[in-house]
């Protein structure tokens, strides 16, 4: 089984950006910890990170020509403005969990919309990092 993991704008500046919201621990620290729970359940795990729409919108329709399984997405910001990110998942069929660290529902108002998630099978907010544990192993059972 093969499993993307997308993460959009800001994602890379994760321990510096907004500490309070999003914690301490790195982007690198992120991706070891998804590493260690693919291994476990046998799992194979790519990852991409782009702070441009194109490009990620590029990853997704390279997902479908890479025959992968299943796609974890934090769009991030672009969770509330891209139709283009809708569109893309919609296009390649791939069963894809939204992931969010915080809950975008207890911020901003502008943050209560998430345009991807009518694409989505499963979304998972406000569980912290462990909410990409939690798409990893729901993929994992349901693919």
């Amino acid at each position: 089984m093969k499993i993307l993991v997308l993460n959009g704008p800001n994602m890379n500046m994760l321990g510096i950006r907004q500490p309070e919201i999003y914690g301490k621990t790195t982007y690198e620290d992120l991706l070891a910890m998804i590493r260690a729970e693919a291994e476990k359940l046998n799992v194979s795990v790519s990852f991409f990170q782009s702070n441009h729409e194109g490009t990620l919108v590029d990853a997704i329709h390279q997902a479908y020509f890479d025959q992968v399984d299943g796609i974890i997405i934090n769009p991030a910001a672009y969770t509330h403005t891209s139709v283009a990110l809708l569109d893309a998942v919609k296009a390649v069929g791939i069963p894809t969990v939204e992931v969010h660290i915080s809950d975008p529902d207890t911020r901003e108002e502008f943050r209560h919309v998430s345009y991807i998630r009518e694409a989505c099978v499963k979304t998972i907010a406000g569980h912290g990092l462990p909410g990409y544990l939690e798409a990893l192993q729901y993929l994992a059972k349901r693919v």
